[in-house]
């Protein structure tokens, strides 16, 4: 008896030898497209992310503006000098990006970043939806809470 015939694709190739090379090319399947002795690659690499406080980023979420203001006053007078209050909310802008260890107090005081606006924004306990297609500035006007403070 003789073996089964393989049926072979019209240029030469074996079904199996289809379905293998349609498994390299795939990129959802990367396990079964590694070759069995490559070396996986793993993220060796530690965390050098700094830590955020999650329970005191959720208390400061819902302060209001003045309460914002002054706890920023008093804890991160950098960062009051920057403050710019829209309508009710509190944005803070650097000319240039900043590192994580910024990023991460700016977050523990309640500010997200907001990609349009290229800002770090805080509701003050006004949360949106959606994102307003104007500039807030224009319609709510706008002050840097450290000039207000000065006079």
């Amino acid at each position: 008896m003789s073996p089964p015939e393989v049926k072979q694709a019209a240029y030469g190739e074996t079904r199996t030898a289809m379905i293998k090379k349609k498994l390299m090319k795939n990129n959802i399947s990367v396990e079964a497209a590694a070759p069995a002795n490559a070396v996986q690659q793993s993220s060796t690499r530690p965390d050098t992310r700094a830590r955020i406080n999650w329970a005191r980023r959720n208390a400061n979420r819902v302060l209001n503006t003045d309460a914002l203001l002054a706890l920023l006053r008093w804890e991160a007078p950098k960062f009051f000098e920057l403050a710019e209050v829209v309508g009710k909310w509190v944005w803070i802008q650097f000319a240039e990006k900043q590192p994580p260890s910024v990023t991460s107090v700016l977050s523990e005081f309640g500010f997200h970043w907001n990609k349009h606006r290229q800002s770090w924004q805080h509701p003050c306990g006004l949360f949106r939806d959606q994102s307003a297609p104007f500039d807030p500035r224009t319609k709510y006007g706008s002050y840097f809470a450290a000039d207000q403070k000065a006079a």
